[in-house]
């Protein structure tokens, strides 16, 4: 009978320049690349950087300057970062040149404007190892220094937005618009990153609730920003743009769902303009309003012709769906529980 292996801990592995390196009897090394997309924080990423190198000494540091116009990127260099430019506007864009550049077995995907406190970062890490997640979200918790660091407005408005997600694609995550996260390798490697903006973080989630990918939550301190920054967020135009990124998603992964409510709406609006139609028919056997029965009858074949697109696309979706899980298989997997920073 074997001797099952201990549970490797934090003090098992040691970290180099290359990625943490286990020791002699650890199974596995593991690379962790920390990226940070950025827009004129250069009064924040320098203290952004420094927390993570004190947690995270040996990962490697990557900013993504998304064109600024201000110290940024010297800000970053300065630090210790490698500085990578990004032309294209829009948070989205900037995530999708971190995923498609960046080479690494754990993701750390945090903003640049100091407000997130990185201090239990080799815990999250060492959570998603343990507990074989392919993403952990911090969960904001206000550290009510400033009223101002998350407004009421932003955070009614980030539950209302999450519980939509929730309500059409199922899940539990509780702020599904968090800037901090810990991904897998599984998990960038397997992101098509299509949105542009701030409602980068609504695909983020859904992508992994559409995969069935494991999730976690945990609290992560949240701050106010350094004195003379400002947040890049609007509050009204990128609540609109994310409500409009998850109705786009309903209709890209639940076809089926969102054409058969408009066919039954349709439907429904035909048999009431229909009924008052039936009734004169039945009691003269005459249809006086010919284009109320037209259009009746148009509504119907409206109905029909919906469902029937929601079933044609819920095929397609299923195939797309299949496609992207495959090649989510064929990345490595960390072993459960078998590597650390």
């Amino acid at each position: 009978m074997t001797t099952p292996h201990p549970m490797k801990t934090l003090a098992d592995f040691q970290l180099s320049p290359q990625g943490p390196t286990a020791q002699p009897d650890a199974p596995v090394a593991v690379r962790i690349a920390v990226v940070i997309p950025c827009y004129n924080e250069a009064l924040a990423i320098g203290q952004t950087l420094d927390e993570i190198r004190s947690v995270l000494p040996h990962a490697a540091l990557h900013v993504f300057d998304n064109n600024s116009s201000d110290d940024t990127a010297a800000v970053a260099r300065a630090h210790g970062a490698q500085v990578n430019g990004v032309k294209l506007r829009g948070k989205g864009n900037v995530v999708r040149r971190m995923f498609a550049d960046v080479e690494a077995d754990i993701y750390v995907m945090v903003d640049g404007d100091a407000t997130y406190d990185p201090a239990g970062l080799r815990q999250h890490i060492a959570m998603l190892c343990d507990e074989g997640l392919d993403m952990l979200v911090g969960t904001r918790v206000d550290d009510h220094q400033d009223a101002q660091t998350y407004r009421p407005g932003h955070r009614w408005g980030n539950r209302l937005l999450t519980q939509s997600v929730a309500g059409i694609f199922g899940g539990m995550f509780t702020d599904m618009l968090s800037g901090y996260r810990v991904f897998s390798r599984r998990y960038v490697k397997s992101f098509p990153a299509i949105s542009h903006g701030f409602e980068i973080e609504t695909e983020l989630t859904v992508h992994a609730l559409e995969l069935r990918m494991p999730y976690a939550e945990a609290p992560v301190a949240y701050r106010a920003r350094p004195e003379g920054s400002t947040s890049k967020l609007s509050t009204y135009r990128d609540g609109w743009r994310i409500l409009k990124t998850i109705m786009k998603l309903f209709i890209a992964e639940r076809p089926l769902a969102f054409f058969s409510m408009v066919a039954a709406l349709t439907a429904l609006l035909a048999v009431g303009i229909s009924v008052p139609l039936a009734i004169t028919y039945s009691q003269t056997g005459l249809v006086p309003r010919l284009p109320t029965a037209i259009l009746a009858t148009g509504m119907m074949l409206c109905a029909m012709l919906s469902l029937v697109c929601g079933a044609i696309l819920n095929t397609v979706t299923t195939g797309r769906r299949e496609a992207k899980r495959l090649f989510y298989l064929s990345v490595p997997a960390l072993p459960r529980g078998g590597a650390r920073p």
